[in-house]
């Protein structure tokens, strides 16, 4: 990676691209330091730190903010709105016929209009997120100022509510506008850069906590260490090695004779991606699994002490492990069947005199690939479950292992960006090396 990067810089229209990219997210970094009006931050942070709302989804949401939900800066919503409203439009897309026709007969124009449609669902949601962090606040303050922690909203007024409520949306719809320049003017694929830099700018204070650990807790007990480090290490050529693989189809092609042209006759193959779905099943069966251990913090009874909550709903319990692998596995076949469509790829095959040896076209053909995607989508979700379930079976057996335990969605998205920009740059660097040879 370091190299592909430094052999980029060299070559000045990616030079460019680069210092466009760092410049969008010192930006960003800037305005994720930046309080929101009428929010005392430093008491909401100690008070989310201190709470048992990390356990719960907004602690998946304060993660992909580099923190900032917890601190209530002006881009405390992070990309979470502009994320959810590309998740449901694309849902919608399959739903309606009318977005379906849009997005696969609409061309560029299409394409332009659904963008539009997400840009204005990403403010929808925006405003209602930033109207559920401010009840969240305003009912945490009162929670505050009972324990003697301070107040954590200065006014709680109808103009500080719409105040507060109007900054967290700019602030997502800002966001979102910062990744769409990357995308366009930077190196490509700005909302993931937006992530890696969120998860990135989280590692210096994880690692002086790791560290603390290891020296204090863990003094008399180095092969702790060692096992801590050599798991890290297993786990990231692990992620690198399945977000490489695939599965290749092997497709052959009939001779076609056009006038005196002979076209076709040629080997290829269909890729299909192990982890097709990437992170977004640990995603969103994080959401799901975490939701009553979210309510339990909204009516004050997530509470460690409770063996309902402790046994149930912690993230240190076993029922919470059974129901978080199980709509892991749940999501990435429901995600599977939205990427791929085996009958479509069959008579694309078929109307470009493609066919699978060893395979008839039309149903025979499709059926293969049901079941190569089905096979394929099970060994996905499990190396998934083993990724995200890692953390929760080392809080399982002690307390002491959980602050050393690695975040299953924070490795697999930084490792992920990080793979994608190497083959972002390697791809421009590729084009240009073609368009100097051809002039």
């Amino acid at each position: 990676m370091l190299q592909t990067i430094r052999n980029a810089w060299k070559i000045a229209d990616l030079r460019k691209k680069l210092l466009f990219t760092f410049a969008i997210l010192l930006l960003y970094r800037l305005g994720n330091v930046i309080p929101v009006p009428f929010v005392n931050t430093d008491t909401m942070s100690r008070w989310f730190e201190g709470s048992t709302l990390q356990n719960s989804v907004l602690g998946l949401f304060n993660m992909m903010s580099g923190s900032a939900f917890s601190r209530a800066t002006l881009f405390a919503l992070s990309i979470q709105p502009y994320i959810n409203a590309s998740i449901i439009i694309q849902l919608l897309t399959i739903a309606i016929p009318a977005l379906e026709r849009l997005s696969k007969e609409g061309g560029e124009e299409g394409r332009k209009k659904i963008e539009r449609i997400t840009r204005y669902t990403t403010v929808g949601l925006g405003v209602l997120m930033g109207w559920a962090y401010w009840m969240m606040t305003k009912n945490s303050n009162i929670q505050s100022i009972q324990a003697g922690s301070g107040e954590i909203l200065v006014d709680t007024g109808i103009i500080p509510a719409i105040t507060v409520i109007l900054s967290f949306t700019a602030g997502s719809a800002l966001v979102m506008w910062l990744g769409e320049q990357i995308t366009e003017f930077g190196i490509g694929n700005g909302i993931s850069m937006i992530l890696f830099a969120n998860i990135v700018s989280r590692l210096p204070a994880m690692t002086i906590n790791l560290g603390d650990n290891l020296i204090h807790s863990f003094k008399d007990y180095w092969y702790v260490a060692v096992v801590a480090i050599v798991g890290m290490v297993a786990l990231i050529m692990l992620i690198v090695y399945v977000t490489n693989a695939e599965r290749r189809i092997p497709v052959s092609y009939a001779k076609r004779v056009v006038g005196r042209k002979v076209y076709g006759g040629q080997n290829t193959f269909l890729p299909i991606k192990v982890n097709m779905s990437g992170v977004l099943p640990i995603i969103f069966a994080q959401s799901v699994a975490t939701l009553p251990a979210t309510i339990a913090a909204f009516v004050g009874k997530a509470d460690n002490s409770n063996p309902w909550y402790r046994y149930a709903w912690s993230n240190t319990s076993a029922v919470y492990l059974v129901v978080y692998l199980l709509l892991i596995v749940a999501f990435s076949y429901f995600y599977a069947t939205i990427q791929y469509n085996p009958v479509e790829i069959s008579n694309n095959l078929r109307k470009n005199g493609g066919f699978i040896p060893g395979y008839r076209p039309g149903r025979p053909t499709s059926d293969f690939i049901k079941r190569v995607i089905n096979k394929i989508t099970l060994f996905g979700a499990i190396f998934l479950g083993i990724v995200a379930g890692l953390p929760i079976v080392t809080g399982m057996i002690s307390d002491k292992f959980s602050s050393m335990a690695i975040g299953g969605t924070s490795v697999i998205i930084v490792v992920g960006v990080a793979l994608e920009t190497v083959q972002a740059i390697e791809a421009q660097m590729l084009m240009r090396h073609y368009k100097g040879f051809l002039e």
